[in-house]
């Protein structure tokens, strides 16, 4: 039995990055052998073990060959006769084909058949072998790699073949939660655009997110959009996203908060009329397919909406406020909300030359949202009890009250400065 550590752990080891897991594959065992040492079994589809203390994964070294569409389509063969350079060979990128013997620290012990450590350093994200055709998903973790790793590029070779695995559709086999888990993994590098970038290069964005696909090509008022290009922007407010850190919530909003920019017909463009509620339609299609979490469906649908108001909401007063609040569900989800404004903060500032920009309508919302929690509605409610007063003439009662709240502080606040092109106005007026 030969034990070593392979992939993540020991490519981001070399790269000088935190090592968060690691990875072992066990060469010469057999499951019983493994299951004598104290190794608990876990793997479904091949035989793969948690160590009885670390409780870290030791796969037993295997091949695979393909027997049908999409990522599941694989026979698994695992015996002790399967050498190391044999399981290699089925990983997807030369970086991640690298082992390190489990009983030496010396970098110049590493088993490379693969030449992964020069692709390291020439910065390159090139397959292993042809055998990376048979995987669609290994397009998507190209792409979420060329993400984390956002100064590599992808190897010629490597971005024809996943343009012969598109065009063959394979990439049509996958299943909507495993594309959700690479797209939501990828949205969380740190140069999420570079994800897009590639999967648009190679053809599988157009397969997997024709909405976003889209996008690129789609002009916008040069005032308001310098980059003028909607997909451009859309990448911008992606990288703005991962800059200000901020959670996935707020990043799948703001992949989709302009989708309705697609569907703009062409005798009104460069203008975009209606494409707020355009884009809440166009999401709700997209989380259905790919089944997104409810939680990020639900702020992606306010940001589609209602990120156009936000953008204007210093020309509203009292009365306009209070009701951008309650569309928002601002006053029962307050922290949905907050994630409601940064997403906007995002897209107001992933533009050409606004990235440095301040964005002072998310700290006069979340003021204005403050002024609204300040009315006590349980004492409203008592004192309406007691004249008589039912039903939805106490959320009347409760509307008024919040409105001359935020009334008085809008007397008791600065004006704010007078609206500049820095943010794009909606092209919608403002829902009474």
């Amino acid at each position: 039995m030969q034990i070593y550590m392979v992939g993540g752990a020991v490519r981001d080891k070399l790269l000088g990055r935190p090592v968060n897991d690691h990875d072992w594959v066990v060469v010469g065992a057999t499951p019983e052998q493994m299951l004598e040492l104290g190794y608990l079994p876990v793997g479904r589809d091949f035989p793969v073990f948690l160590h009885p203390q670390t409780r870290e994964e030791y796969a037993l070294a295997r091949t695979e060959r393909k027997s049908g569409r999409g990522y599941r389509g694989f026979v698994v063969q695992s015996s002790p006769d399967v050498t190391l350079a044999e399981d290699l060979s089925r990983r997807d990128l030369t970086i991640n084909s690298i082992a390190a013997s489990a009983y030496s620290s010396s970098a110049s012990e590493l088993f490379d058949p693969y030449h992964g450590v020069q692709d390291l350093q020439a910065k390159v994200l090139r397959h292993v072998t042809d055998a990376f055709r048979e995987d669609p998903v290994r397009i998507l973790r190209v792409a979420r790699f060329a993400a984390r790793y956002h100064d590599f590029t992808v190897a010629p070779e490597t971005l024809q073949l996943m343009r012969e695995m598109v065009a063959e559709g394979e990439v049509d086999h996958l299943v909507p939660e495993r594309v959700w888990q690479e797209l939501a993994r990828g949205l969380m590098e740190d140069k999420p655009s570079r994800m897009f970038e590639v999967l648009r290069a190679c053809g599988a964005l157009q397969v997997l997110l024709p909405e976003v696909a889209c996008l690129w090509g789609v002009p916008q008022p040069p005032l308001h959009h310098p980059e003028v290009d909607t997909g451009v922007h859309l990448m911008m407010v992606l990288d703005m996203a991962a800059r200000l850190q901020a959670p996935l919530t707020v990043r799948f909003a703001c992949l989709a908060h302009d989708l309705g920019k697609g569907t703009t017909p062409a005798d009104i463009l460069p203008r975009h009329i209606g494409h707020e509620e355009r884009s809440a339609e166009l999401l709700q299609g997209v989380a259905e397919r790919l089944r997104v979490p409810v939680d990020c469906r639900e702020t992606a649908e306010v940001v589609a909406r209602e990120h156009g108001h936000i953008h204007r909401s210093g020309d509203l007063g009292a009365g306009p406020l209070v009701r951008l609040l309650e569309r928002c569900d601002a006053i029962r989800k307050p922290g949905r909300f907050a994630e409601v404004l940064l997403a906007c903060e995002c897209d107001a500032r992933g533009r050409l030359g606004f990235d440095e920009a301040a964005y002072p309508q998310r700290p006069r919302l979340l003021a204005v949202l403050a002024a609204v929690q300040s009315v006590i509605t349980r004492e409203i409610a008592a004192k309406a009890a007691a004249k008589g007063v039912t039903g939805p003439q106490v959320g009347d009662l409760i509307h008024q009250a919040r409105v001359e709240a935020v009334a008085q502080w809008l007397r008791a606040t600065p004006a704010p400065t007078p609206p500049t092109p820095t943010s794009e106005a909606p092209e919608t007026p403002a829902q009474p």
